[in-house]
């Protein structure tokens, strides 16, 4: 991928490597060859055909798009929340799009998302022409749930993983710039970086599907940055209820309410 890493200020960059579930330090930069185990995160290739990508888009500019933040345009499908009230308003939601019926049964092939049931999608549009990108967050808690799952569209980008904690990370050494668990009882040289001076890129290839779990869900912020957005991409972001509104929650008729709207596929942009 084109990207430049580097060091940017006092942020130490980091590369997420999905087949070893590490993130290493950056070549060129002051960590290069030291890495952390980094957990949460799934990445599925080629999650969709180019086929079935195309289609998707075709579908989606069908609908209206409207425009967002930070040059970015969006379709939600999915009740209307207020957030900082905690109260959403169900009025106009029909569910998620019938396009996505597909892309929602072949989730639960995956062990990470066999009993996966979203009831929301967000559609983002970025491209270079607008400065797109989005800011770095955390994504609500009270009504969304463990697993936030993304499927990249279009072009290959980069989500960006910073931590505002306090306290350092504990660096071990990566053997030949490859990070390896070191033998049981063997002394392993470390090394300590501040939480709030690392960040951690995700490279996303083109129509794969990123699940975000555990601590890169609820601890981690990701961003996308401009300088990661070269040509239009389509991100669609499927999200599940917390506990609060499912079996044995506060809220669990609500939430099976929600469900079988979401899950009848008939929804159009709201």
């Amino acid at each position: 991928m084109p990207w430049r890493w580097g060091r940017c200020g006092k942020t130490h960059q980091f590369i997420y490597y999905a087949d070893t579930g590490w993130a290493v330090g950056a070549e060129e930069s002051d960590f290069e060859g030291w890495a952390f185990p980094f957990p949460g995160v799934t990445l599925i290739e080629d999650f969709v055909t180019p086929a079935e990508e195309a289609e998707m888009v075709r579908l989606m500019d069908r609908d209206p798009w409207k425009l967002s933040q930070s040059g970015r345009r969006k379709q939600d499908y999915g009740p209307k929340v207020n957030f900082r009230k905690q109260k959403l308003k169900t009025a106009g939601f029909r569910g998620l799009p019938s396009f996505s019926r597909e892309v929602v049964r072949r989730m639960g092939l995956y062990p990470v998302l066999e009993d996966f049931r979203p009831v929301e999608q967000c559609n983002l549009d970025y491209c270079p022409e607008r400065g797109s990108a989005i800011d770095p967050h955390l994504d609500d808690s009270w009504l969304w749930g463990e697993r936030l799952v993304s499927l990249n569209l279009l072009a290959p980008t980069v989500l960006s993983m910073s931590r505002e904690a306090p306290g350092s990370l504990l660096l071990c050494l990566a053997p030949s710039g490859l990070p390896q668990a070191p033998a049981e009882g063997a002394p392993a040289p470390g090394r300590a970086v501040p939480c709030r001076e690392v960040e951690v890129a995700v490279p996303l290839p083109r129509r794969a599907l990123l699940v975000l779990t555990r601590a890169a869900r609820h601890q981690w912020k990701h961003a996308i940055h401009r300088r990661h957005i070269g040509a239009r991409r389509v991100s669609a972001t499927f999200r599940e209820l917390s506990a609060e509104f499912g079996p044995g929650g506060r809220q669990r008729e609500l939430g099976q309410e929600l469900l079988q709207t979401s899950l009848s596929f008939q929804g159009r942009p709201t």
